[in-house]
């Protein structure tokens, strides 16, 4: 048995909790149990997976057995340790340290030297807080009874971030492996090639489709570009865009998928609980922004393909809708299931991915042809989605030990007073700009739901105590953090897509910001006008579309097409008095149809002004402007 086979064991665990079965079988467990039990299995399968080299194997195996041997030791015992909290002997402490060390340590091999220094430096926080001067002291803890909170409270290690991770998020790892394994990904590619392969600039409308669908549900930017972008980024270069320019695409596309409704790459259902409301209200809220990100994209890949006369496929070449429509049934009757078990019915969200996961297998057990392979290709599924949940996990049980420490030692309160003075100083302004920069490095290189965990816990209270509404604030921190996917000089996603692309890495993460740059701007605006999250009258929801529509098409024109503005200052300095305007009535929420009748009136004029201005265009430019657009 090949090693990464063990890994199956991860997903086979979360089925039976999600199923009920171990009450089903007259087991009582309480939820901490599994927790414990199932990161238990994950460091051990992550050790297996990721070795030390050389002779060290061994002692490698003995630390993944007691470290799994620890976890299980808290599942045995957590109700009897529940009736002697106040004793802390060696019999608790000891596996409790040799459970914390060895999680940070499988971190480090599988979600890279940042979160793990990041856990150590909270875990020396912890034993050594109390020497911190001024601001930053934190409460004094007896070593004891720091480890046992990380190891066995409800709001250390197996609380509720990893709760999340093992049953909500797991769900869908298991539902998207399962869809990609009876062909979902193949179906979700002929349904783009046949709606906008024909289209100018068609097969990066292609990637653009296909990776915001796909990445939803993939949660990773980084997997979702080296599946659908090894597909549809050989396609963007054969059609004429520049290596570059594609793998920019298809990196911008894959990360817009982790804010795009319904699932958000799971962490929908990490921000709901995390702010105690609705699922539904935090895909509400999200729809807007993900909405602009996806128009200002596909506007830039519609101007530059105009501007460069990069016309679509052949429809000759290209699958029929019809036929596309009719073979897309593996990704298209699941999702109807999930849909149904979700909202109409109200399943919980891991429940009703397993469920549909299962109409998934069924389908393809009847319609696939006869051969051991259909079995081998779901036990395949149940391989992969164990091995994407372990670094999943272990970035879950890292922000239990982030968020125990702040809650045990006070930081999380000396946290908000030290960016409190920064907004005292500079006003919310400086505080966003100073939140946006922090969310990105402590993003570096973590998978989507870390990401969401660790900058939430850390920084978004001092926003919500400045007047930021929480869903504003958490929505503000999860796209800055996710940013850091796109943003050099660790911009992964970017350099993912340039090695398919086989483009220069930081020209690729370059042209990334610039198709990214919507989301760079967004955060600001619904940070300040909450209108724009669906937290508003219907006027000021209107007024904040309508605005940032219409300064979206003129970014997407500026950025996308340079040459339109060659013919000097008027051109340039009309698009960008509108692109003002909107910005402007954007940020600030309306009062009263005066502003309306602004947007609907001056930024409109503004833009058929910056069209008259100038000089003519060149005449390449002039011809793809003529050619029909097919949109």
């Amino acid at each position: 048995m090949k090693p990464v086979y063990v890994t199956a064991a991860i997903p086979v665990l979360g089925l039976l909790w999600l199923l009920d079965v171990p009450r089903r079988l007259g087991f009582v467990l309480l939820t901490e149990q599994y927790l414990a039990v199932i990161l238990g299995v994950t460091v051990f399968v992550a050790i297996v997976l990721r070795p030390l080299p050389g002779l060290l194997r061994w002692p490698d195996l003995v630390l993944g057995v007691l470290a799994c041997a620890s976890w299980v030791w808290l599942a045995w015992n957590y109700e009897a340790w529940l009736l002697t909290a106040t004793s802390r002997g060696p019999e608790k402490w000891v596996p409790a340290l040799i459970a914390v060390a060895a999680t940070i340590e499988v971190t480090r091999r599988h979600c890279g030297n940042v979160l793990a220094v990041l856990a150590l430096g909270f875990t020396a926080y912890g034993f050594w807080g109390w020497m911190a001067p001024g601001l930053f002291e934190g409460a004094y803890l007896r070593p004891a009874r720091y480890l046992l909170y990380l190891y066995n409270d409800t709001n250390g290690i197996p609380g509720l971030v990893l709760n999340v991770g093992a049953t909500q998020i797991l769900g869908f790892i298991i539902f998207g492996a399962v869809l990609n394994a009876v062909g979902g990904s193949q179906a979700l590619t002929g349904l783009a090639l046949a709606t906008m392969g024909h289209r100018r600039g068609g097969p990066a409308k292609v990637a653009i489709l296909s990776s915001s669908l796909f990445g939803t549900l993939s949660g990773s930017t980084v997997a979702n570009v080296m599946s659908t972008g090894t597909v549809t980024i050989p396609m963007m270069k054969k059609a004429g865009f520049p290596a570059r320019h594609a793998g920019a695409i298809e990196a911008v596309a894959s990360n817009g998928g982790q804010i795009a409704p319904p699932v958000m790459g799971a962490t929908a259902f990490v921000i709901a609980e995390f702010l105690q409301v609705a699922y539904v209200d935090v895909i509400m809220a999200a729809l807007l922004p993900a909405a602009f990100y996806y128009y200002l994209l596909y506007r830039q890949v519609d101007r530059y393909a105009a501007a460069n006369g990069i016309a679509g496929e052949p429809r000759e070449n290209l699958p029929k809708l019809r036929n596309a429509l009719l073979g897309a049934w593996p990704l298209l009757a699941p999702l109807g299931v999930l849909v149904w078990f979700l909202f109409v019915l109200g399943y919980s969200p891991g429940k009703a991915a397993l469920y549909s996961a299962g109409a998934a297998v069924a389908l393809y057990l009847v319609t696939a042809p006869r051969g051991a392979s259909r079995l081998a290709l779901l036990g395949q599924a149940l391989v992969n989605s164990g091995s994407m949940l372990v670094p999943v996990l272990l970035v879950c049980a890292v922000a239990g030990i982030i968020v125990g420490t702040i809650n045990v030692t006070g930081l999380g309160f000396a946290l908000t007073l030290a960016l409190g003075r920064i907004a005292e100083l500079g006003g919310l302004p400086a505080l966003l700009l100073m939140t946006a920069l922090l969310s990105i490095i402590l993003g570096v290189g973590m998978p989507t739901t870390g990401v969401y965990v660790i900058v939430s816990v850390l920084l978004a209270p001092a926003l919500v105590r400045f007047g930021v509404t929480e869903m504003s604030a958490h929505l503000f921190i999860f796209y800055f953090g996710l940013l850091s996917m796109l943003t050099p000089p660790v911009a992964i996603a970017s350099y993912a897509a340039a090695s398919v692309a086989g483009a220069d890495m930081w020209s690729t993460g370059v042209t990334g910001i610039k198709l990214a740059l919507m989301a760079y701007l967004l955060p600001f605006v619904f940070a300040v006008n909450p209108a724009l999250l669906m937290d508003g009258s219907w006027v000021e929801i209107s007024v904040s579309c309508l605005t940032i529509l219409v300064a979206g098409h003129l970014l997407a024109e500026i950025l996308a097409n340079k040459r339109a503005y060659g013919g000097g200052w008027p051109r340039r300095a009309v698009a960008m008095l509108a692109l003002s305007i909107g910005g402007l009535t954007t940020v600030f929420p309306p009062d009263s149809f005066i502003v309306l009748t602004l947007a609907l009136v001056a930024v409109p004029v503004a833009w058929t002004l910056s069209r008259l201005a100038g000089a003519p265009l060149p005449a390449r430019h002039a011809r793809a402007q003529t050619e029909p657009s097919n949109d």
